[in-house]
């Protein structure tokens, strides 16, 4: 475990950073608040756990591995991601919100973390380049995602509660669109960043 302190610090770099899945998180928070958000939390670090299931198996590799994969995934990734780009710049006040749009489900949180590059991406950096337990290959894996469930969750509610402070914001029209139009940008941003194109 003397890698352990490396490992969390890398954790909150990777996991923790703005990326897609936090930020449509920060989002909904600021849009619906937190407590109605936190089924779309749960199912983003559901998600991110199927992340780390998949990625410890090695399915990420086999599947890049089959010529135009990495396209195909990358093209559908984008796509969902301009999809939710747009709902978030389109969004109404936050007083129009509750009558007019329902908060984002867990599975949409769930499909969300399971098509984000930049979870693979992380992941798959987090997995190969520390060891936690030597000697145990089912060890370290448990350990890795026992530790990166933690701060997953952690930063989840952190960057939901930053989202939660944005509320008032939310409720004037001007300020909501330009909130709103400054998340979506944000979201584009980060895919772009996250997707090996």
């Amino acid at each position: 475990m003397e890698e352990l302190p490396g490992f969390v610090l890398a954790g909150l770099a990777l996991a923790g950073s703005p990326g897609p899945a936090v930020l449509s998180l920060a989002a909904s928070g600021a849009a619906f608040g937190a407590r109605r958000s936190l089924n779309y939390l749960a199912g983003i670090v559901a998600g991110m756990v199927g992340v780390m299931a998949i990625t410890a198996s090695g399915m990420v590799g086999l599947l890049l591995a089959v010529p135009g994969a990495t396209s195909v995934v990358a093209i559908l990734a984008a796509a969902y991601f301009a999809y939710l780009a747009w709902k978030i710049a389109t969004a109404p006040p936050l007083s129009q919100a509750s009558a007019e749009q329902r908060q984002p489900s867990f599975l949409a949180g769930l499909l969300l973390s399971l098509i984000n590059p930049k979870g693979y991406a992380a992941m798959a950096a987090l997995f190969s380049g520390f060891t936690l337990v030597r000697g145990s290959l089912v060890l370290d894996i448990a350990a890795k995602m026992a530790v990166l469930l933690l701060i997953i969750s952690a930063s989840s509610i952190a960057w939901l509660l930053a989202g939660r402070a944005l509320t008032r914001f939310f409720r004037e029209k001007r300020s909501n669109r330009i909130i709103n139009i400054v998340f979506a940008a944000l979201l584009l941003v980060s895919v772009v960043a996250a997707l090996p194109l």
